[in-house]
């Protein structure tokens, strides 16, 4: 597990892409379900089931592998939880996540700050 904890507050990101989804925005702390390895903190807009992640929406950590367009990998069983591709109808880069490979909880703001990557 790394050991570098969020310090900075973070603000959602608020463009076209959020005011295509309905305008709302949650934080999701995502997990390996395999060994429950924390994975990344991600901006989830809009309703409806994560299917994708985007590269841009990615709060933290800040240097993943995945925008070097590599598979998103669990640092601690080293199971490979999604794919890259780029999303053709918005022309972003993000992940294809595998069915069942990451579990998710709602954070608050507050929450963040101790939380490590």
């Amino acid at each position: 597990m790394m050991e570098n904890s969020m310090k900075k507050t973070f603000r959602f990101k608020s463009d076209a892409y959020k005011k295509a989804r309905g305008g709302y925005s949650r934080c999701l702390l995502l997990r390996c379900e395999k060994c429950k390895q924390t994975i990344l903190l991600y901006q989830k807009d809009g309703p409806g089931i994560l299917k994708r992640l985007y590269v841009d929406r990615v709060i933290a950590p800040a240097g993943l592998p995945g925008r070097k367009n590599q598979n998103l990998t669990c640092k601690g069983c080293k199971t490979v939880l999604g794919i890259p591709f780029l999303y053709k109808k918005e022309n972003r880069p993000a992940w294809r996540l595998f069915a069942g490979a990451v579990e998710k909880e709602v954070v608050g703001v507050g929450e963040v700050a101790g939380i490590r990557f």
